[in-house]
């Protein structure tokens, strides 16, 4: 009977041995699936950095040269004012400083540079008001004094003009 009952001790140790290596599998399961999935929320959380700064490097290139834009737009100003003065529009000066100024536009229009246009009406996120005067129509716009510009879709100047508002009728 002995050797009945040491069988069975074994039988139970390994049973209890093999039961201990399970929960030890379980957990060491566990532990992997847990530092499998830290794995991927490190790897997810690097992928979205990389693609938040390539975005941020892309808008920064994008507006980057604003300040040198805004800077030139003051000399085409001036050619324009030039240009406006010029007693002999056909002379060869004259036309020079028109193709200064026309590759000057073509340069900047080529770095995103875009001229807000002033031929509808007023709106006050384009445009700056510096004078009204009355007349017939409310919100157009009579004269432009500076021309307004963006770069990229984004606001670089605004277009400084005087805006028609509608005549005040008298009361009786």
């Amino acid at each position: 009977m002995t050797g009945k009952s040491e069988r069975k001790k074994a039988e139970e140790e390994e049973k209890q041995a093999i039961e201990m290596k399970e929960r030890e599998l379980s957990e060491a399961k566990a532990k992997a699936e847990e530092y499998l999935d830290m794995a991927r929320r490190v790897q997810a959380d690097f992928e979205n950095y990389r693609k938040r700064t390539q975005r941020e490097n892309e808008e920064y290139r994008k507006y980057a040269t604003s300040e040198l834009v805004s800077d030139l737009l003051l000399t085409v100003d001036d050619l324009d004012r030039a240009l406006a003065l010029a007693k002999d529009p056909d002379s060869e000066f004259v036309k020079g400083i028109e193709g200064v100024r026309k590759n000057l536009t073509k340069l900047l229009a080529s770095k995103g540079l875009e001229e807000i246009p002033t031929d509808g009406g007023f709106n006050p996120l384009t445009h700056e008001a510096l004078l009204t005067e009355e007349g017939d129509t409310e919100g157009k716009i009579t004269e432009v004094f500076q021309k307004g510009y963006t770069i990229n879709g984004r606001l670089l100047r605004c277009s400084k003009v005087k805006v028609m508002r509608k005549k005040e009728e008298k009361g009786e």
